[in-house]
């Protein structure tokens, strides 16, 4: 692209959004903004990227603009069959998105990390580790800063640590990995793609641009992750929980990088197999990587996890309040109820995705959960499959801030309430972590709530005597 020549109309003004426009416009590209969502964090970011000489496009210009636009940029949050870049499709021009801007600039190494579940978990992870080992390692892409807000502080001997999203990947055609990541695949984003077989041909996507000079680490355990290492000309290395591989895996209780003992499973800081499957994972890639052994033992086994992921957020009268938002789909909650010790009261429901919440009770009835507390625009659908599956201790409560605090008067002293929604939250909030912080918010109200309770009960007391 010769950006000085070309016109480009960014659609979405997000996270990502802003950072392709900035992009672009230090790079003398010609840009309009559109975006149909007109909230105040959109007018604020766009008033600030018109200062920086960019263009505002009304819904009624779009045709006409659209027209004069050589690219359209086209915001993960937009699906590609949207009537914008179908038009331009029509017309015979690109729609790309800002991750494919950032993969055609990228002049360093890249390790590449796709799955359903635990992206986040093991580019933080990578993270963690490359630095450990001194390397100016980045976590980028659909965690932490959009790629192309990075590229200046990465450079040529930096290393970009990048999670990408099945939304990215239907507009990224250049993204050339080092190491490329395939954690797992479970129904997800169905709403989206529509079919399971277009949620895994986008997966496969991530393979697309290996050579042989490259590696794909695969999920040995997973029966469609295996299947994608006929469809690649990387050299392919395996992480398992149940095989001895050529590549990580996990034996009698000990994680070990071919042949090689790496590290005791006991001396993981996070809680279930899930997370023994993304240390065995990060283990691959870092070793793909040159880092030592010992670099990884010890990094990994300092690792504190991300946040709205199974993390402890505070106690108020002996009740544990375990905030996992970010498990926006039944695999991510399945996994967090079966890694979470002792009995627990469930916050599920949200945005609804397109499948099936049956084996979510079929893994709750074997669970220590308790009772379920369902919420949100898809909570009649939830608890339909709460009935088929003859769960009868739920309580429906629309209301998000409703719900969390049902679920605390239900909770009994010793016991959790755990917010593990296996739905988006696009329902009430921005993101899983905006319904996190808003978790987090009711719990702190919660212990003011018992501390002024505690304080009258004690001014009460001293009165009487």
């Amino acid at each position: 692209m010769y950006f000085p020549e070309q016109t480009f109309l960014v659609a979405g003004i997000s996270r990502s959004g802003v950072a392709a426009a900035e992009y672009l416009l230090a790079k003398g590209a010609k840009v309009y903004l559109y975006d149909d969502v007109t909230d105040e964090a959109v007018r604020e970011a766009t008033e600030k990227l018109v200062v920086k000489g960019a263009r505002t496009v009304k819904k009624e210009e779009l045709a006409s603009r659209s027209e004069e636009c050589d690219v359209l940029v086209l915001s993960p949050g937009i699906p590609v069959d949207h009537p914008l870049p179908v038009s331009f499709k029509r017309m015979g021009k690109a729609v790309i998105g800002e991750a494919e801007l950032g993969a055609r600039a990228l002049r360093c190494p890249l390790v590449a990390v796709t799955g359903t579940n635990g992206k986040t978990t093991v580019v933080s992870l990578l993270e963690h580790i490359f630095r450990a080992a001194g390397k100016n390692a980045v976590a980028c892409g659909n965690i932490g800063k959009p790629l192309t807000a990075c590229l200046k502080e990465l450079g040529e001997d930096g290393l970009a640590v990048a999670e990408v999203s099945s939304f990215q990947l239907e507009t990224l055609t250049s993204l050339r990995p080092h190491v490329a990541v395939v954690l797992n695949i479970t129904e997800d984003h169905l709403n989206r793609h529509y079919t399971m077989e277009n949620y895994i041909f986008l997966k496969q996507r991530i393979l697309k641009n290996c050579a042989e000079s490259e590696y794909a680490a695969l999920n040995y355990d997973d029966p469609i992750v295996r299947t994608f290492a006929e469809k690649t000309h990387a050299k392919v290395v395996w992480f398992s929980l149940r095989e001895q591989v050529e590549g990580a895996y996990c034996r009698e209780g000990v994680l070990y990088w071919r042949g090689e003992r790496i590290m005791s499973a006991d001396d993981l800081p996070l809680d279930g197999g899930h997370n023994v499957a993304n240390a065995l994972a990060a283990i691959c890639a870092a070793k793909l990587m040159g880092v030592r052994s010992e670099t990884i033992a010890s990094a990994i086994a300092s690792f504190r996890g991300v946040k709205h992921r199974i993390s402890k957020i505070g106690e108020v009268n002996g009740v544990t309040f375990i905030d996992d938002s970010k498990a926006t789909n039944v695999d991510a909650a399945v996994k967090a109820i079966g890694s979470v010790k002792g009995e627990s009261v469930l916050l599920v429901g949200g945005k609804d995705k397109g499948y099936a919440y049956e084996p979510l009770f079929e893994a709750v009835k074997r669970s220590g959960v308790v009772h379920v507390v369902i919420y949100g625009e898809n909570a009649f659908r939830i608890l339909n499959a709460a009935v088929k599956t003859d769960f009868t201790k739920v309580t429906l409560c629309r209301p998000f801030d409703m719900a969390v605090r049902v679920a605390y008067m239900t909770a009994k002293r010793g016991q959790n309430v755990l917010l593990s929604p296996a739905s988006a939250s696009f329902d009430s909030f921005k993101s899983y972590e905006e319904r996190g912080e808003r978790f987090a918010e009711l719990v702190n109200a919660f212990a003011r709530e018992s501390e002024s309770g505690s304080a009258a009960e004690e001014s009460f007391a001293g009165a009487a005597e």
